[in-house]
């Protein structure tokens, strides 16, 4: 399936995405609720879904404004150095373990919305990223079962405020400023895509200019292997997001740095899942 989350006449709603149509489900049954949190906790199934569709009304995906697919994650986890080749663009070292670290809900927006800029720093940068939106729950999750946690994938764009990033050892300050993490639109279930959402373009893009373009099979940590480790320390829930980190190219590794300025638009995009494109703006004056 290929879902959305979206604003349709000043109200919130699931629809289910065929082409350039979409099929309101949460009209068609009011237990999907109005963002992927029912669905992805399995409250129904998908078989269900099918017949509910069957002779309903689509209306153009272009009315549908969209929203976050989850409208309040309760773990948005991050993968940091997941491409060797990023890795050595940053001048890190080869990990043997991940580089985790966590983000806000106030972090994160919606495809279509604005990313900010804000006003301390002019050092905006680019992240796309394969996203992971868990469904079935669970602690000490094995690598060979954890691809059945996985409800869908759907991309992200991790915008970094650079030098804020730099300025500790700790990356938060960076990856946290309010409306820089772009995720979604389309957000879609395993049975679409390869086994772990591997072997898929992912490209990012101001205009013609490509920033980056690799695959989702060089990633060091695949989806079964991050939701092993993710889950020896904490219990992953429905909804729960995992960002799995991007490919080389971004702005700061540049000579000299390519920062993201006010009247661009970014394009984020992952082969088979969709595109996120995020106007960039300025923060209003205080």
């Amino acid at each position: 399936m290929r879902l959305m989350v979206g604003s349709l006449e000043g109200r919130n709603a699931v629809f289910l995405i065929d082409g350039d149509a979409a099929t309101n489900l949460t009209a068609l049954d009011e237990r999907i609720g109005t963002d992927l949190t029912a669905l992805a906790a399995g409250r129904v199934a998908g078989g269900e879904i099918v017949s509910l569709v069957q002779g309903a009304p689509a209306i153009p995906v272009a009315r549908i404004t969209p929203r976050l697919p989850v409208e309040r994650p309760g773990k948005i986890i991050c993968l940091g150095l997941n491409y060797v080749d990023h890795v050595k663009e940053g001048g890190y070292d080869i990990p043997d373990y991940p580089a985790i670290f966590m983000r806000s809900t106030t972090s994160i927006m919606p495809a279509g919305a604005a990313m900010v800029r804000p006003a301390c720093s002019d050092r905006l940068d680019y992240e796309v990223e394969l996203m992971v939106v868990i469904g079935r729950g669970g602690r000490h999750i094995a690598r060979d079962q954890a691809l059945g946690h996985v409800f869908g994938y759907t991309v992200f764009n991790d915008g970094s405020v650079r030098d804020y990033q730099r300025k500790t050892h700790q990356w938060t300050p960076g990856k946290n400023f309010d409306a820089t993490g772009a995720v979604g639109a389309i957000v879609v279930t395993p049975d679409e895509l390869p086994e772990g959402a591997r072997g898929l373009k992912i490209e990012s893009r101001v205009g013609s200019e490509i920033l980056q373009s690799a695959d989702t099979a060089d990633m060091m940590w695949s989806v079964e292997e991050a939701i092993a480790i993710i889950s020896e320390y904490t219990t992953l829930e429905p909804g729960d997001l995992i960002a799995m980190g991007t490919p080389p190219g971004v702005g700061h590794a540049r000579t000299p740095p390519r920062w993201l300025v006010t009247g661009e638009t970014v394009e984020v995009e992952i082969e088979r899942i969709g595109i996120c494109a995020s106007p960039i703006v300025d923060e209003p004056a205080r």
